[in-house]
């Protein structure tokens, strides 16, 4: 995405396929549920709703605290260039079925009059492994929780153990990638030198830029060790302050029946699973409604609400889904005035 231009994109198949299976989804779980348990709930969080925007406002400033701590050339990424960047790609993300293939490279595209492709890509790349570290964290001891702490019907324990098993292998992964340093491309690069020949050198200048990237993220951790404690500690309170936001949520809907902090803990566990797996969906249509309502109805709770959470968090959503597309549509008149 040039910064002199708004990116555009078309709807594919999939896209189209993606939506109409979650706006199917999303009427038959309303169908189940009723209108008046989500009219009230809405009714119930009222202004609260300025809260909850404030809370994931909150959550951005967290990751963009953590990419700017990522950066490394000079001039380094601030605060206020990690931040709208952020805020636009996730809009990208939520609005098109490309999911993190259009935030991220979006985001990175939206700091280009800043610092190089590279070295944007570089850090939000370092960042997300970060990230998904803690997700990953999230995910699986909200699955334990659940299992241990809850009845749950048969087929939601396989699904849980599934993902618990995929969250184990993604963790383990990632702690490879940053500890092991096994350098693939550089492998490449090496094998391609010792076989010499104009051919050959023609390959390693394509793999030039790769050879680099590589090395940027390996040798972060070796180069800022300082930095790995406090970027881990922001992605926590990121994961924190979504809790945080639940929790004040269930307190809205349900006053002093609102549920204990475990409970809370595995909602949101779930609501990152269902993120993370179904990030296609535009806004996660449909799937967060039906997912959310089933797992409430098996915690126990009152029916709909899960319903009413699913689409208060649409709400929220789509208010910082309108921010984006304002720094999306603002950088590209800006772009075109510079042009």
């Amino acid at each position: 995405m040039p910064s002199s231009a708004s990116p555009g994109y078309r709807l594919s198949p999939l896209g189209i396929a993606a939506a109409l299976g979650g706006l199917a989804l999303f009427a038959w779980t309303l169908q189940r549920t009723g209108l008046d348990p989500v009219y009230e709930g809405i009714r119930k969080v009222g202004y609260g709703f300025v809260v909850i925007l404030a809370f994931a406002g909150l959550r951005f400033l967290m990751r963009g605290l953590a990419w700017a701590l990522c950066a490394e050339d000079a001039p380094r990424l601030g605060l206020a260039d990690t931040l709208p960047a952020l805020v636009a790609g996730d809009a990208l993300g939520n609005l098109t079925p490309l999911g993190l293939l259009a935030s991220e490279p979006a985001k990175a595209a939206f700091v280009r009059h800043r610092v190089s492709l590279m070295s944007a890509a570089s850090a939000i790349t370092i960042e997300n492994l970060f990230y998904t570290l803690t997700v990953a964290l999230v995910i699986g001891g909200g699955t334990v929780s659940l299992l241990l702490l809850f009845e749950v019907p048969r087929t939601l324990q396989q699904v849980s153990l599934v993902a618990l098993a995929a969250m184990i292998g993604i963790f383990v992964t990632g702690i490879v990638v940053l500890t092991s340093q096994i350098r693939v491309v550089a492998r490449v690069v090496d094998a391609i030198d010792r076989r010499g020949g104009s051919t050959v050198s023609g390959w390693r200048s394509r793999l030039a830029k790769l050879l680099e990237f590589e090395e940027r993220i390996y040798g972060f951790a070796s180069r800022h060790p300082g930095r790995i404690v406090p970027v881990l500690l922001l992605e926590i309170a990121f994961h924190v302050l979504a809790i945080a936001e639940l929790w004040f949520t269930l307190r809205l809907l349900l006053g002093d029946a609102a549920p204990g902090l475990m409970t809370t803990f595995v909602l949101e566990a779930v609501n990152r699973t269902i993120t993370a797996v179904f990030k296609f969906v535009p806004l996660r249509l449909g799937v967060d409604e039906a997912g959310t309502e089933l797992l409430t109805r098996t915690l126990g709770l009152d029916t709909g609400l899960g319903v009413t959470m699913a689409i208060i968090r649409k709400g929220r959503m789509l208010s910082w889904t309108a921010v984006g597309v304002a720094i999306l549509v603002r950088r590209g008149l800006a772009g075109r005035r510079a042009g």
